[in-house]
C-alpha cells in the first residue's frame, strides 16, 4: 500500500492506496508515451545495487552522483549526513532525486546496519593493502558501494565495517578521481557486469508495479488531494 501522506501538500491527505487504484484513475492523467516511458524505467530497475554517500560535502557532487545512479537504473541510495554544515552548490540533481528512494541517516553505523539486515555486501572505494579492483569482486549479488568525503575519503567506522575495500584501476600520475567521475566508472563497471548475467532489471512484476504507481504519483500536482476527488465522485 502507498501512504498518502507522502503525496500530499502540507501533510493533509491522509490514508493508503493501493498501486492498482493510482494506475487506474491517475494513469490516464498521463500521455500514452509517458506512461510507457514510465514502465520502461521500472523494468530495467533494481534495488540489489545501493549506492552509499558518506559525508559528502559539496551539494553538486551529491547531485551529480544521484544522477548517475538513477541513469544506471539504481533505485535506492543511503546517504549518511553526520551534520556538518554542508557547501551548498548552485547545481541541481536535474530531478534525478525525485525518481529515487533516498535513505538518510545521521552515522555510518547506522547505515551499515540498515544495509546488513537488508542482505547487501557493503564495498568502500579506499585504497589499502587489502584494496581489490571493483570489477575483480562479485558484483551479482545485493551490494552497497560506498563513496567517501571529498578530503578524508571513507571514515574510519567505515573501513572497519565494510566488507570489501575496493579500488577503481587508474594509469596515470592521479591517485584518485572526482568524486562523481568515480561514481559514474563504478556505476558502470557494476551495471555492466549485472547486464552479462542479466541482472540489470530485477524487480518483480508486484515491485514494478508498485513503483510504477509512485512515479505517475512523482509525475502529477498534488497527486494525493486529485485522487480524493475523484474517487469521491465515484
Amino acid at each position: 500500500m502507498i501512504e498518502l501522506r507522502e503525496y500530499s501538500s502540507g501533510g493533509r491527505e491522509e490514508g493508503q492506496v493501493s498501486a492498482d487504484v493510482v494506475l487506474e484513475h491517475l494513469a490516464p492523467r498521463l500521455t500514452p508515451e509517458r506512461m510507457q516511458k514510465i514502465w520502461r524505467v521500472v523494468a530495467g530497475r533494481t534495488c540489489d545495487v545501493t549506492p552509499v554517500l558518506e559525508n559528502i560535502y559539496d551539494r553538486g557532487n551529491t547531485s551529480a552522483v544521484l544522477r548517475s545512479a538513477e541513469a544506471m537504473g539504481f533505485q535506492c541510495v543511503h546517504v549518511i549526513e553526520p551534520g556538518e554544515r554542508f557547501k551548498e552548490a548552485n547545481r541541481v540533481t536535474a530531478g534525478a532525486d525525485k525518481w529515487l528512494d533516498v535513505a538518510r541517516f545521521k552515522t555510518t553505523v547506522a547505515a551499515v546496519a540498515d544495509l546488513r539486515d537488508k542482505g547487501y555486501t557493503i564495498l568502500a572505494t579506499h585504497l589499502d593493502a587489502k584494496s581489490r579492483p571493483l570489477h575483480e569482486c562479485d558484483l551479482t549479488g545485493p551490494i552497497a558501494v560506498v563513496l567517501g568525503n571529498e578530503k578524508d575519503g571513507i571514515s574510519t567506522d567505515m573501513q572497519e565495517l565494510c566488507d570489501q575495500s575496493v579500488i577503481l584501476p587508474m594509469r596515470g600520475f592521479v591517485q584518485s578521481y572526482n568524486i562523481s567521475v568515480a561514481a559514474a566508472i563504478a556505476f558502470q563497471t557494476i551495471q555492466l557486469a549485472r547486464e552479462a548475467r542479466g541482472l540489470a532489471g530485477n524487480l518483480s512484476a508486484e515491485e514494478q508495479k508498485i513503483l510504477a504507481a509512485h512515479y505517475v504519483l512523482r509525475t502529477l500536482d498534488n497527486p494525493a488531494r486529485l485522487l480524493r476527488e475523484i474517487l469521491a465522485r465515484l
